[in-house]
């Protein structure tokens, strides 16, 4: 019959310390929402860090795409490649950046459906901090974005009449304009049951609005029906506005709709996107 092992009693004196250092110690400060909001941001910048594959839809793609449209329609459509790259390359950016929100969605449904959410949820911080954080991490991918286009157009011969003030104020528009769509797509996501479905969702909706746009064309070369639609979409207007601020000037109605369209999204979907992200 085998002997019961023997309990080995610990030393008083470490029994002792660690009562004093349980008793005594100052608990730490409950995490506030900036800290916590920033510390999530912080967390969508390394998952890039770690995973830069995910980067291929604001880098690789972009650049494919202004290849073929200047090289291969541009003649057609403008009667030389290096005056529609004037054309288009704002544009590009629009479309760019507008594909790129659709990853919130896709990230957020990849944390739901692998239970990252519900460990968020334990933690001892403000509820809405993994979600706000993600959104706000997620701008560092349009600023890659924006840079590859911006940086591919001028190694390509595109000039900005405006020079770098205006790029910047482009580039802080259509980033506005994606970070409210970004809302719609995140709430997508906590809808939706897996990270594909949010990716084809997002990608179906897109592709028309922005195709039915003037992101590649001019409106009057399109049938009168189809202009009609075109000048009134806020894709088109802020394409237009995208264009005017690098040439120079202030289109006060482009500006109007794109910012209002970008506060409407954020008003409208950051709400449904808390309370959906609370009640998964």
């Amino acid at each position: 019959m085998t002997a019961a092992p023997r309990r080995i009693p610990a030393w008083p004196a470490a029994e002792d310390a660690v009562r004093m250092a349980l008793a005594t110690g100052t608990p730490p400060a409950r995490a506030g929402a900036p800290s916590t909001v920033l510390a999530f941001g912080w967390r969508g910048i390394l998952k890039i860090k770690h995973v830069p594959e995910q980067l291929l839809d604001v880098t690789l793609t972009p650049v494919l795409l202004v290849f073929l449209f200047t090289y291969m329609f541009g003649g057609a459509i403008a009667g030389s490649a290096g005056e529609y790259l004037q054309f288009l390359l704002p544009g590009m950016l629009v479309m760019s950046l507008l594909f790129s929100s659709v990853y919130s969605g896709v990230a957020l449904n990849t944390d739901a459906t692998k239970g990252v959410v519900d460990r968020f949820r334990s933690l001892p911080i403000p509820r809405s901090s993994p979600l706000i954080g993600a959104v706000l991490g997620d701008s560092v991918r349009y600023l890659v974005g924006a840079s590859v286009i911006v940086g591919l157009g001028v190694a390509l011969g595109y000039r900005a009449e405006a020079g770098l003030a205006g790029v910047l104020m482009a580039v802080a528009l259509v980033v506005a304009f994606a970070f409210g769509l970004s809302w719609l797509f995140a709430a997508i996501g906590l809808l939706m049951r897996a990270p594909n479905a949010v990716s084809n969702a997002g990608y179906m909706a897109l592709f028309p609005l922005v195709f039915l746009s003037n992101v590649f064309v001019e409106p009057e070369t399109l049938p009168g029906w189809l202009e009609a639609f075109v000048d009134i979409s806020p894709i088109s207007h802020l394409a237009t506005a995208a264009r005017a601020l690098m040439e120079g000037s202030v289109p006060v109605l482009e500006l109007t709709v794109s910012l209002g369209s970008a506060a409407l999204l954020t008003a409208a979907f950051a709400p449904l996107t808390t309370y959906l992200y609370h009640r998964h």
